[in-house]
C-alpha cells in the first residue's frame, strides 16, 4: 500500500500529518513508518512545515451533542462491538485540525506542489496563512530566498465579483508603501520572482480587490481581503 514513487510517498506523508486519509490508509502508514526510515524523515518534515500554521488558528471544539448526533444517524446494530480506529498518530500537526478540517485536503494538494522545487535545507524558508480572520484561513504562502513568494491557492476558494480581479501585494519591514506582485490567476498560483520583492520574515503579504487589469495607481484601490506575515519556519 505504500507507493514507492518519491513524490507519491511526499504527498502521502503530507495527507497523515494533515490527517485527510481513511482509516486504513492512515493505519498503514503509521505501521510503516515504525520501520521505513525514509517515510518516518517524511512525515517528520512535514509536521516541521505544517505546524507553525497552526499558530493563528483559534481553537474550535465540536458540539456537545456530536457523538449522538452520529449515533443517531447510524443504522448500527445494537450488539455488533464499538472500535474506535485512530486516524492519524498524536503530533504538533493535531493543532491544524482546530477550525481547518474543511479545507485539509486542498491544502495537502498546494503544500504537496512546494516539494517538487523546495529550497536547499540551509536557506531560509518563509510560511503565511492569509486570512480574513483568524478562524478563517484561506490563502497558503510559501517563500525563500532562491523561488520568491509562491501563492499556493485558496483553501476555501471564494467567487470573484463579475470585472473585479484578486491582486496579490507585498510590504517589507520598515517599508512606507506595498510592492504589487502580481494579479491572482483563476487557478489560484502565483509564483513571483524574488528581484521583485525579495522575502524577509515580518513581510506582509494582503490580497486587494481591484478593477479588471489590477490596482492603476501602485497600491490598493479595493479593499484588502486577505492579509498575512511571512514567519520563517527552518
Amino acid at each position: 500500500m505504500i507507493p514507492t514513487d518519491p513524490i507519491e510517498r511526499t504527498t502521502l506523508a503530507g495527507e497523515y500529518v494533515l490527517g485527510t486519509l481513511d482509516a486504513r490508509t492512515a493505519a498503514a502508514v503509521r505501521a510503516a513508518i515504525e520501520t521505513d526510515m525514509a517515510l518516518r524523515q517524511e512525515v517528520e518534515a512535514w509536521e516541521h512545515r505544517l505546524a507553525p500554521l497552526a499558530d493563528g488558528i483559534a481553537p474550535a471544539e465540536p458540539p456537545p451533542d456530536l457523538l449522538a448526533r452520529i449515533d443517531a444517524a447510524l443504522d448500527a446494530r445494537a450488539a455488533a462491538p464499538r472500535t474506535v480506529v485512530p486516524l492519524a498518530r498524536p503530533s504538533r500537526a493535531g493543532l491544524l485540525w482546530k477550525g481547518w478540517a474543511a479545507g485539509a485536503t486542498a491544502l495537502a494538494a498546494g503544500l504537496a506542489a512546494f516539494l517538487i522545487l523546495r529550497p536547499a535545507p540551509e536557506e531560509p524558508r518563509y510560511v503565511a496563512v492569509l486570512q480574513q480572520d483568524r478562524a478563517a484561513p484561506a490563502w497558503v504562502v510559501e517563500a525563500s530566498p532562491s523561488r520568491g513568494i509562491v501563492l499556493a491557492g485558496a483553501v476555501n476558494p471564494r467567487p470573484v465579483d463579475e470585472g473585479r480581479v484578486l491582486q496579490l501585494w507585498g510590504l517589507a519591514p520598515g517599508a512606507t508603501a506595498p510592492v504589487s506582485l502580481g494579479l491572482v490567476p483563476p487557478d489560484g498560483r502565483l509564483e513571483v520572482d524574488p528581484r521583485v520583492l525579495p522575502p524577509q520574515e515580518g513581510m506582509l503579504v494582503e490580497i486587494s480587490l481591484e478593477p479588471l487589469g489590477g490596482s492603476p495607481i501602485g497600491r490598493p484601490t479595493g479593499p484588502v481581503l486577505y492579509i498575512g506575515r511571512l514567519a520563517r519556519v527552518d
